[in-house]
């Protein structure tokens, strides 16, 4: 049976497979779009070194559409992978605070609710962890999240809706299972997961609105601007609302069972933390982060609306188990079925 070190240990591994994964993936799609950019764009073009130029060809080539390839990654996947490791290490130190921002929460300590303070800090004592900083979302729906790059620099934030809706007991589930993720790690995978995504999304938006600019001028050179533009634009969307969050699912997919059995063992109340979770399902939904979406999988429950396009595709790109499967796992815990 897996020991809360053995997640621990996954959880690192996962993390530098994340880390490998997001440039691999990024460097091959790239390269397939410049590829076909310059294939498509219309003309070929081969390079002369003696006068470092290009001359336009009469046919498509494809050793000179290589070529230009090859030239034009040169030239762009430097400052990307510069902006990208730049984009890493500000969100690895100060990520938590951006998202906790998004979500409009607010730090509370143990004057303002001393119930709440002391619910977590007796949950973090039991397991020998670090009193994590407690905000509070200012929503009436039902949810709560951890995020945080280790133990000693963690954050919990709690719904308003789900203090005042749940029992005691409830909320002492719920609070032990976002500490579970702080213990077992995931919520360093994650803010690595969210950044990544947020990264590539940011630069779709860039690339969108100077194509666009792009496109206002004259000329051939400010044409293939634009639609080089609008091809990264593309790129940049596709990988990050597709590509990158199917990597994070590939490695994602048992975080809640592990923190809902983490949290059953730390409580000794399974039950409890499946009449919470039956609760949230009702009215999950933290309207703040319809618009940051890359936070769902921080979530106990996914916090988005429901409606809209991508939810015919909810089962694809989940970012949790079915609700009642988890409470018939934590249920089975307490020996009721």
């Amino acid at each position: 049976m897996a020991t809360i070190y053995d997640h621990i240990a996954q959880n690192k591994r996962r993390t530098w497979l994340l880390v490998l994964l997001f440039p691999l993936t990024f460097a091959a799609l790239g390269y397939v779009f410049l590829y076909g950019f310059h294939y498509f764009e219309g003309a070929s073009y081969r390079y002369d070194s003696r006068q470092e130029a290009y001359y336009q060809v009469n046919e498509q080539d494809t050793s000179s559409v290589l070529e230009l390839a090859n030239r034009t990654a040169l030239k762009i996947m430097p400052w990307l992978w510069a902006g990208a490791v730049l984009w890493i290490i500000i969100a690895y130190f100060m990520g938590d605070h951006l998202l906790l921002r998004s979500a409009r929460a607010i730090e509370i300590h143990r004057d303002d609710q001393p119930e709440i303070y002391n619910l977590v800090e007796n949950l973090c004592i039991s397991q020998g962890l670090p009193t994590p900083r407690i905000y509070i979302i200012n929503d009436n729906s039902l949810n709560a999240f951890a995020t945080g790059r280790d133990p000693e620099h963690a954050s919990v934030a709690l719904t308003k809706g789900i203090i005042q809706k749940l029992e005691r007991i409830e909320l002492e589930g719920v609070v032990a299972h976002e500490l579970a993720h702080i213990q077992n790690r995931d919520i360093r995978l994650m803010l690595i997961t969210v950044a990544g995504i947020s990264f590539f999304t940011f630069l779709s938006e860039i690339c969108f609105r100077i194509g666009l600019n792009s496109s206002r001028g004259h000329g051939k050179n400010k044409g293939s601007a634009a639609l080089l533009f609008f091809v990264l634009g593309i790129f940049f969307a596709i990988y990050g609302y597709l590509i990158a969050p199917l990597i994070r699912l590939a490695l994602s997919r048992t975080r809640e069972f592990q923190a809902d059995a983490s949290a059953a063992l730390m409580t000794r109340h399974p039950t409890a933390l499946a009449s919470a979770l039956r609760k949230i399902s009702i009215d999950p939904r933290v309207e703040v982060l319809d618009s940051h979406a890359s936070m769902a999988a921080m979530c106990i429950e996914n916090p988005l609306s429901k409606k809209g396009l991508f939810a015919s595709l909810s089962g694809i790109f989940s970012t949790h188990p079915p609700i009642e499967e988890r409470i018939s796992a934590l249920w089975e815990m307490d020996g009721r079925i």
